[in-house]
């Protein structure tokens, strides 16, 4: 990614909290954020980065916005009155000033209990994460017009809607949607569901930006803190992922001195904070299996029972078929590549991972374990079939090889 898309999709979510901050018309807002983008893509290009990004896009979108108004004047009178400045009252790029709170408040918004649940997610990946509607269809694994149509439904839903935080009755539902898309923005960042590389750290980052934000604002010390300690055990293997040309490299066979031992080191100071105090979560249970296995020297010297023994809590109070899947290979690794086996084929019904293929990467990397040579070439060519990452793909291909 280039150092323009770099500061572009840094910047414009951003601006677009302020400029809601201000003016209060979300979709009017996020419309003309959309056409200062246009012209960033222009300017910046021919003219370098300006020194203040954000208070450019700022400047920029209110311009549009006003222009808006006043071709509109008759129907929007009471916009103009009660938003329209006078021309020396222009946002000044310079005068940007960070509020810690904006972005959440955005996000606040974007899950707006008028929303949909995959409205809402589709905005806020838009609005918040910066992600095209391209990549979010990707990463909610619809088309990109059910995308389309989603934040443009949810556009209108929030034309009235207030800029502000949750009350304490909203607090429980409107944050589990918001982790719900940091979530999702983390993992597109982690492994891209498509292109030539296997991460996006700029995507990955933005999401833990965000979500130090969130804790921050909060004081959250439950499920926010675990999402935020599970993002932060996560991205420090990010070195050990990739070697020379960008090729994966899968976890038992990492450096794991290329891992960030300080980042560990806080993820685990977190995880362990929030499990002393508050009430149990899918995030806290999830960010407790990664601390396990980033305090192992390797695959082999891993707790495999504790972290089986995790996943059994995590089925419990949270289960859906991702669950399952990660709870595979601990079953593998602690009664048997069999036993994995059969959990992931129970999974071949499912609807949305029946056919996907980390589903059956995952098959196929414990038939090899199995020692089944030719049942694990089947299953990672039907996964090779299946993704739409150069860099998944290319792994793919190197187990198919060494197979034959």
């Amino acid at each position: 990614m280039s150092r323009l898309e770099l500061a572009i999709r840094a910047a414009a979510p951003r601006a677009l909290a302020a400029l809601v901050r201000r003016y209060g018309v979300f979709d009017q807002c996020e419309d003309a954020v959309q056409e200062a983008l246009l012209e960033a893509f222009v300017q910046w290009r021919a003219n370098g980065v300006p020194e203040q990004p954000i208070g450019w896009l700022i400047s920029v979108a209110s311009r549009r916005m006003m222009d808006g108004w006043r071709r509109d004047n008759a129907r929007r009178q009471r916009e103009l009155n009660d938003y329209l400045r006078a021309p020396d009252d222009l946002y000044d790029p310079d005068d940007y000033r960070e509020d810690a709170d904006d972005t959440v408040r955005l996000l606040v918004l974007c899950c707006h209990p008028e929303l949909t649940p995959a409205s809402q997610i589709a905005l806020t990946l838009r609005s918040v994460g910066g992600l095209t509607t391209a990549e979010v269809a990707a990463a909610l694994l619809v088309s990109e017009t059910t995308v389309a149509q989603r934040i443009s439904r949810a556009k209108r839903q929030l034309k009235d809607a207030r800029f502000e935080l949750p009350t304490a009755e909203e607090y429980d539902v409107r944050m589990r949607a918001v982790l719900q898309v940091l979530y999702l923005i983390f993992n597109e960042g982690h492994t891209a569901s498509a292109g030539d590389s296997l991460q996006r750290v700029d995507l990955a980052e933005e999401a833990l930006r965000i979500t130090r934000l969130l804790c921050q604002a909060t004081g959250e010390a439950g499920e926010v803190a675990g999402l935020l300690a599970l993002m932060i055990l996560i991205h420090a293997r990010r070195d050990a992922r990739t070697g020379p040309g960008g090729n994966l490299i899968p976890a038992d066979r990492q450096d794991r001195s290329r891992w960030y031992a300080d980042e560990i080191a806080q993820g685990i100071r977190i995880v362990e904070e929030t499990l002393r105090t508050g009430p149990l979560g899918p995030y806290q249970l999830e960010a407790a299996i990664a601390a396990v296995h980033s305090e192992a020297d390797s695959v082999e010297t891993t707790d495999w029972e504790q972290i089986a023994g995790l996943y059994r809590i995590l089925e419990k109070i949270d289960p859906s078929p991702m669950v399952t899947l990660g709870s595979a290979v601990a079953v593998a690794m602690t009664e048997g590549p069999d036993a994995g086996i059969a959990v992931v084929e129970g999974l071949a019904d499912d609807r949305h991972l029946g056919n996907h293929h980390r589903r059956l990467s995952v098959l196929a990397h414990l038939h090899e374990l199995a020692g089944r040579p030719d049942l694990a070439r089947t299953n990672y060519l039907a996964a090779l079939e299946r993704t739409r990452n150069t860099a998944e793909q290319n792994y793919l291909r190197d187990r198919i090889a060494h197979l034959i």
